[in-house]
């Protein structure tokens, strides 16, 4: 029988035990999942966004199920920083997985204020801070910084100077040119990318002639956006040599391959989380052995080895 392949992985500073997240606002964080699923077996889990203050999100229907994947409309919903680092993130140091920080902000100011807190008063907590630069749910609020490289540089800039933890840009797909925006990142100070964000799309209601969602557009997201994804992290991959975390629809060890096949140091698993929870927690020892049957060694013998000729 083939020893499985070393999953041990490495983003930029960044060391983990293997190469599975769970992808921010698909786990909750982390706590929530930790009742169904085995998330020490996670390489690490991104938790959903906090914001400055308190948000309610936007008001419902704010999900709907598509064909091959869902739309949604949380609008950051969260509790604010204060509440976060009092009561969410003690208790989330304890499930024994490594936690990333996703911040979402308004301002350059509101990305540094999370920054700077986060790394005063949750360093020893939390081992990466991830920026969400581009949830489309929120209207032209942050939005910006997402599709426009000299903001986006700008604003990484900002934060990398409020901050010694390894640093992530999650960048959003509704761009002309990803490459440029990845480009952008890297300039301003970040250790690592995640892509791709959600696709914006709509949902109508023929019957009542309407959106599906009270906020009309939404992010796509699932097994239909997978292709998009895949073509995006290579595209990134090759321009950059950057450690990449890819997502978008994955559902399988085969998925997680084939975009550490294409360019991702690592993986995440989002959407799915919400049709098998547990799924995840037993991805990193499938990649392992499917990894095995390739020939490989170590899972990151595999990053970047597609074929074009």
């Amino acid at each position: 029988m083939t020893a499985p392949a070393d999953l041990a992985t490495r983003l930029g500073p960044l060391a983990l035990a293997n190469p599975v997240l769970a992808a921010s606002g698909t786990f909750g964080f982390g706590l929530e999942m930790a009742r169904i699923a085995e998330v020490q077996k996670l390489g690490a889990v991104v938790m959903k966004s906090v914001t400055v203050k308190p948000r309610a999100g936007n008001p419902p229907p704010r999900i709907v199920e598509t064909p091959a994947g869902m739309l949604n409309a949380i609008g950051l919903e969260n509790p604010g920083i204060d509440a976060f680092l009092r009561t969410v993130l003690p208790q989330a140091a304890k499930l024994g997985v490594p936690l990333v920080a996703n911040i979402a902000g308004e301002t350059t100011d509101e990305y540094a204020a999370l920054a700077r807190r986060l790394s005063a008063e949750a360093a020893g907590a939390i081992v990466a801070i991830e920026l969400n630069v581009s949830c489309p749910n929120v209207g032209a609020k942050g939005l910006h910084f997402g599709v426009a490289p000299e903001l986006l540089q700008g604003l990484v800039a900002a934060v990398r100077a409020e901050t010694e933890l390894p640093l992530i840009v999650k960048l959003s797909p509704n761009v002309t040119d990803i490459v440029a925006v990845a480009q952008a990142a890297l300039a301003g100070g970040a250790d690592a990318l995640t892509l791709i964000n959600t696709l914006l799309g709509l949902a109508v209601d023929l019957s009542a002639r309407r959106p599906r969602l009270a906020n009309v557009t939404g992010g796509l997201s699932g097994p239909a956006v997978k292709p998009v994804a895949l073509r995006m992290v290579h595209q990134v991959w090759r321009a950059t040599r950057a450690p990449i975390i890819g997502l978008g629809g994955i559902t399988s060890a085969e998925d997680a391959l084939e975009f550490i096949v294409a360019g991702a140091t690592a993986v995440a698993v989002g959407t799915w989380n919400f049709v098998e929870p547990a799924r995840s927690s037993v991805l990193p020892a499938e990649i392992a052995a499917r990894a095995a049957e390739l020939g490989a060694g170590s899972v990151q013998e595999l990053v970047g080895t597609l074929k074009l000729s």
